[in-house]
């Protein structure tokens, strides 16, 4: 190959890359466009797999079973109705709503009956010209819409599209008195001839199937007008019969003349089509004048018809060869008496009628009545039409526009750079493999996945396409906009793999991009970075005697980082290319840490409970081990609520979430079950407690059955919830309001208001946090939430809990309610602290300091211990803060953003203790992605669906004593296991 063509090849391939540098397009809804069966509009597999529970849901409403006195004893399982006779009840009754559903939904005419049968829409043609044509009337011509079978025009359609016209000329070929000159055809397909024509020509039976489906063309409103023109002239001898099979709801014609075809003409169509079903069995209308036709071709017959295929059967039953023949008597629909004139010979699945009725019943509701779905179809046919008229790549294989089908559309590719047709076919194929599921392999192992965007969009052989898709009504038009997008990307896709083969073939080789999901690092490879730690990352005393931090320094090594004991200001030389960190844990004063940090001295810091003054620096980020971000003064980020500022403030939620609440939960237990331990144990101790003569002194309740007001629903107040929820108390959680339904989800009551928890409750505890501070006002938002009027509702005697902050709880307030009896108890967990000069007391916690003397055994206060005193929680946060850090510096990517994002910085999402606060998509996406894990999932709540589904379908009590005995063991320890199993991968609680 020369190089001027190599260079061509290569502008090819760049072109297509510059195409799709942007990457996919938005998806379709849904990817099935293939033309049989239709779409059924469900947007992925889990949708279609509700669909079908709600088809059986609809079985069994529908369809009930009755006793031998009429009394409704429950309904039909889809079970049961796929094992059932194709006679009788049930399938009798799902067979004529079929049919009438079908009737009343595409607006047929009372008049016209509909004949069913088994096999499809080619099926259906045959048993229309079985019954329609007569080799024994000379004056009968029939004219098929469709080139003549092997006619020059008609060998490149192939077997299938010359297999209407060969059928017919086989039929008058073979029998007795037929005559091939009676038969005509057109010169190209879909050409009907005039009206005077067709009446010159002898026409008595049009035939109609040379359209939509195949070539994606459709009938002109002037082609209609025409044939029912033709029709008009002589009704009773004139019998048009139209392929329906991608017509039906996609007719684009105008209400008035789609009324007359519906009246007029025959339709037949396999009916899985028409509305996305996925059975085979095809309906065809017959307008009072065909029935007449067909009872008198019956007469005399022409040919043998299948038995399968019989519309006029025997009417008498003895008589199958000599007995007249009745179409009265055949698998009809009479809408006039809403019956069945006969059964469909032959066994059929009543499942799949019963889809087909649930279908149409849906369709309804999703878009309305057919006239609606003509229309939209029509709007859809527009929108392609558009949206070509603005492309140079793409083109429409139907030249003429009013020609061009509303359900089905032929899309061709113009590209004048690939001329050979060979390259143009790969090219295609590969376009289609991407545009599903399969994906398209590079010679260089690149492996792009399928975006499995549009599948099935093969065009039948010699049509003037490349692709064909079904754009009927049920799409909405914005999805098909995006199938136009995506056959675009995909196609520059494919150019470009096709021609990196043919260059390989000259030795031209592109290199592999960076393979997807391999995350590259931000960080300068020649500066040392710096985070300070200035809190204990461990708490437990160690062999030192000292809170042991060694976890966290093996931690911090294992990730690549340097782990120092020192400050930085040490001197120590410090290695490029590496992350060091600085273990401060004395600092505890802005006073001790502003001057050695407001130069910007450390590029990041880590904290717990010290606070950081907004003078220090910290250019790379920080990170409160904790949720709460109160402390986290520094100006970088912008204080502690994160608004403004060049670097990300993160922290670690959940850590400490479950030691809170287990130490404010441990709380409450000291005082309910109100048992008075210590004495009894003393007085026990003492040999001082008869059991049989004392014990009846100190009654007391259980913790079981009390109420609970919760008031915040973040990971503490949940974890508190879930505690209670355990020890059987009744828990009302206040939140705001879009977290209602996820409160109700877990068995919690929602109060929208903290009077509302308070009221009737036995205990209350409250887990907001402070809320974001009030520039104007110097407040928090949630200071004081629990006030004079949320403890007016509690029920007297109730217990406060408050393990969350200070100021959330109205301390007057407080003492007022404990002095009137409606507090007997409160325990208290708030930051104090003292000036070791003069012994003042600052802080939240002062203003509880004069009820602890005042109300001494009724109040217990703690300084913030519950939340920095367990050493796991402590370890395990101050892990995730060190891999927060790391990532912010290494990718600029942050995890658990605490306010604003800042510049040149992404977001990574959250991440939590599994079972601790929302459940995130990450949760969902590392349980999918464990194959053990989502299989045990799989199959425990398939065992349980299956399970309650017998259970609540079972008619008497005996059969459910039975199913109890099979299968209520293996019912329980699925539930066991499913519970667990969510538990341990974090699926629960609200969804983030």
């Amino acid at each position: 190959m020369a190089t001027s063509a190599i260079e061509a090849l290569k502008n090819i391939r760049a072109g297509s890359l510059a195409a799709t540098a942007g990457g996919p397009p938005p998806r379709t809804l849904n990817p099935f466009f293939g033309v049989g069966p239709i779409t059924d509009m469900v947007p992925d597999e889990a949708g279609g797999r509700k669909l079908r529970f709600a088809f059986e849901h609809w079985l069994e409403q529908t369809y009930r079973k009755f006793d031998d006195t009429g009394r409704d004893i429950g309904g039909f399982t889809a079970a049961e109705i796929g094992r059932s006779m194709h006679r009788g009840y049930p399938a009798d009754r799902v067979l004529l709503d079929t049919m009438r559903e079908i009737h009343r939904y595409f607006g047929f005419p009372k008049q016209n009956r509909l004949a069913v049968g088994l096999g499809g829409g080619h099926s259906g043609f045959t048993v229309c010209a079985l019954h329609f044509i007569t080799a024994n009337d000379p004056a009968q011509h029939v004219y098929v819409d469709t080139p003549a079978p092997e006619s020059e025009a008609a060998k490149a359609a192939g077997f299938f599209r010359q297999s209407w016209g060969a059928q017919i000329v086989e039929m008058m070929r073979h029998a007795r008195n037929g005559d091939e000159t009676r038969l005509h055809f057109a010169k190209s397909e879909g050409a009907i001839p005039s009206s005077d024509m067709l009446e010159r020509m002898g026409i008595r039976v049009f035939f109609g199937v040379g359209h939509e489906t195949t070539g994606a063309t459709c009938y002109s409103r002037a082609d209609i007008l025409n044939l029912l023109d033709w029709i008009d002239r002589n009704a009773a001898e004139h019998h048009a019969i139209l392929d329906a099979t991608s017509m039906l709801g996609a007719m684009p014609w105008g209400e008035d003349v789609v009324a007359q075809v519906m009246e007029k003409c025959c339709l037949f169509m396999p009916f899985q089509k028409a509305i996305g079903g996925a059975s085979g069995y095809f309906v065809a209308s017959l307008t009072p004048e065909a029935m007449a036709l067909i009872e008198e071709n019956q007469k005399q017959p022409s040919w043998a018809i299948p038995r399968q295929l019989k519309l006029a059967v025997p009417a008498d039953p003895r008589k199958p060869l000599t007995g007249e023949r009745s179409i009265r008597l055949g698998p009809i629909y009479d809408p006039a008496e809403n019956r069945m004139l006969g059964g469909v010979i032959n066994t059929f699945s009543t499942l799949a009628f019963a889809e087909t009725a649930f279908g149409l019943l849906r369709v309804e509701k999703m878009v309305g009545p057919v006239s609606e779905l003509n229309r939209r179809s029509v709007l859809n046919r527009g929108a392609v039409d558009e949206w070509m008229r603005n492309s140079d790549l793409l083109a429409l294989g139907v030249e003429s526009p009013e020609h061009r089908g509303a359900a089905v559309t032929l899309i061709k590719v113009r590209d004048p750079a690939i001329t050979d047709p060979a390259l143009h076919a790969r090219i295609i194929a590969r376009a289609k493999q991407l545009l599903s599921y399969d994906g398209i392999t590079h010679p260089n192992g690149f492996h792009e996945d399928g975006l499995d965007v549009a599948r099935y969009l093969n065009a039948f052989p010699g049509t003037p396409g490349d692709f064909r898709a079904w754009i009927g009504g049920i799409r909405p038009v914005e999805d098909v906009t995006a199938l136009l997008d995506n056959i675009k990307y995909a196609y520059h896709r494919a150019r470009a793999v096709v021609i990196e083969e043919e260059l390989i073939k000259q030795g031209v080789a592109f290199p592999a991009p960076a393979q997807a999901g391999v995350r590259v690092r931000k960080d300068d490879p020649n500066r040392a970075y710096k985070v300070l730690i200035c809190d204990y990352v461990g708490l437990k005393f160690g062999k030192t005697g000292l809170p042991d931090h060694s976890a966290v320094k093996a931690h911090v090594e294992a990730q690549g980082g340097v782990f120092h004991e020192t400050g930085v200001e040490g001197g120590a030389k410090l290695e490029p290319g590496r992350v060091h960190f600085f273990y401060q844990p004395q600092l505890s004063k802005p006073d001790e840490i502003r001057p050695l940090t407001d130069q910007g001295q450390y590029d990041a810091v880590i904290a717990a409970a010290t606070f950081l003054p907004r003078e220090s620096r910290f250019a790379e980020g920080g990170v409160r081990i904790g949720a709460g971000t109160g402390n986290m003064g520094s100006a970088s980020w912008g204080g502690g609520n994160g608004e403004g500022g060049e670097a990300p403030l993160m922290n670690t939620p959940s850590f400490n979430s479950r030691a809170t609440a287990q130490m404010a939960f441990k709380a409450l237990l000291k005082v309910l079950p109100d048992l008075p331990v210590e004495e009894m144990h003393r007085r026990t101790a003492a040999g001082q407690f008869d059991t049989g003569r004392d014990l009846k002194d100190f009654p007391t309740e259980k913790i079981e059955g009390k109420r609970i007001g919760i008031i915040g629903y973040g990971n503490i107040g949940r974890e508190m919830a879930k505690l209670a929820q355990a020890f059987g108390m009744v828990v009302a959680v206040h939140a705001r309001a879009r977290h209602k339904d996820w409160i109700e989800s877990e068995g919690f009551v929602y109060a929208p208001t903290p009077e509302a928890a308070a009221r009737g409750a036995d205990v209350i505890s409250v887990h907001t946090g402070l809320g974001p501070l009030n520039a104007a006002t110097g407040k928090y938002a949630n200071a004081n939430v629990v006030n004079a009027a949320v403890l007016a509702e509690v029920n007297d005697g109730a217990i406060l809990i408050n393990y969350d902050r200070g100021e959330c709880v109205d301390a007057a307030a407080l003492g007022e309610a404990m002095a009137a009896g409606k507090i007997r108890y409160a325990a208290i967990d708030a930051d104090l602290f003292v000036n070791p000069e003069t012994g003042a007391t600052t802080g939240p916690m002062a203003p509880y300091l004069p009820l602890g003397q005042k109300y001494a055994g009724r109040i217990e206060l703690l300084p913030h211990a519950a939340a920095d005193t367990e050493h796991v929680s402590r370890v395990e946060g101050a892990k995730q803060a060190v891999d927060q850090i790391l990532n912010a510096i290494r990718f600029r990517e942050v995890i658990n953003l605490k306010g604003d994002l800042p510049q040149g910085y992404a977001l990574a999402g959250p991440v939590t203790v599994a079972g601790v606060g929302k459940c995130s998509a990450q949760t969902i996406a590392r349980a999918a992605r464990n194959a053990e894990a989502a299989n045990d999932a799989r199959a425990e709540a398939e065992n349980m669906a299956a399970i309650w589904g017998a259970l609540s379908t079972a008619i008497t009590d005996v059969q459910m004593d039975i199913l109890i005995a099979r299968h209520g063991p293996a019912l329980v320890k699925s539930f066991n296991r499913y519970a667990a199993l969510m538990r341990k991968l974090g699926i629960e609680g609200p969804y983030a």
